[in-house]
């Protein structure tokens, strides 16, 4: 059974950066698009961006220009690098496929404050 772990989170004062990272056990992590989701207190769950199997990259609006995600298929495992980081990103923050059809369960996820 395939297990998503992300790490990286932590408390960072805005304008700060941080890098998250997901790990992938098992099989499919190579030819799945990847995504980096986030979920802030009392809201659901958004889209951040993804990542193409080959490495092609989209973001939301709100984060592009500020977050860049990358991807290690040799290691299974995606890359979040948030800079420039605002209050508004304070969310926990997970990874999984992209596209909804070939999702696994999803991972604990990291918590990830801005604050001052």
């Amino acid at each position: 059974q395939v297990q998503l772990v992300e790490s990286g989170g932590g408390l960072v004062q805005p304008g700060g950066s941080l890098r998250l990272s997901c790990a992938v056990s098992g099989s499919g992590f190579r030819l799945r698009a990847m995504g980096w989701y986030r979920q802030a207190p009392g809201k659901e769950r958004e889209w951040v961006g993804s990542i193409g199997a080959l490495g092609s990259t989209n973001y939301a609006d709100s984060v592009k220009g500020r977050f860049t995600i990358s991807r290690d298929n040799a290691k299974s495992s995606a890359y979040l690098q948030m800079n420039s980081l605002k209050p508004e990103d304070t969310a926990v923050y997970y990874c999984n496929a992209a596209s909804r059809e070939y999702r696994w369960n999803w991972g604990q996820g990291t918590q990830v404050t801005v604050s001052s």
